[in-house]
């Protein structure tokens, strides 16, 4: 699978906080959402849905206080549809992600975890609803592996 899992530390033992972010009135913009919804919550990981309005769940962030924190989102990688990766949140200012009304330095800034950003390429960014197929594959085999690691042993990430 593309995209470089490798980067994230040593897992066990340690709290995971998925955030969704998205439009998901612009197509796969909504990627975020759409599989920040099926990611199976237990005692290491935790899910927030936060849209496109993430300054809004600061609080709520720091409150649950995870030492992961991982949003996911639609990123302009200039690859093809379904292309992922995670990347390091202070790394994601070389893409674009242009939907939501705070920069990802300010997030930074705000949040003690470590910070990620796991980026899926959109194809259609336009006003609609629903993924495009390639992107919703993508999509559902990324929120299987997140599911099935996690239920499983706890020390692995895809």
């Amino acid at each position: 699978m593309p995209g470089n899992f490798e980067i994230l530390p040593d897992l066990a033992g340690k709290s995971i906080l998925f955030v969704g972010l998205g439009n998901v009135l612009h197509h796969d913009d909504g990627v975020g959402v759409y599989m920040a919804q099926g990611i199976q919550e237990n005692q290491q990981i935790r899910v927030i849905i936060a849209e496109v309005s993430l300054e809004n769940y600061i609080g709520k962030i720091n409150a649950i206080l995870p030492d992961i924190l991982i949003l996911i989102d639609s990123v302009l990688f200039s690859r093809r549809p379904g292309y992922c990766q995670l990347v390091p949140a202070e790394k994601i200012m070389d893409y674009t992600t242009n939907t939501h009304n705070i920069s990802m330095s300010r997030i930074i800034g705000f949040c003690s975890a470590q910070t990620y950003v796991l980026g899926v390429e959109p194809a259609v960014v336009s006003f609609g609803e629903g993924l495009s197929s390639r992107v919703k594959k993508k999509a559902d085999l990324l929120v299987r592996r997140i599911n099935t690691c996690f239920l499983a042993n706890s020390h692995g990430f895809l």
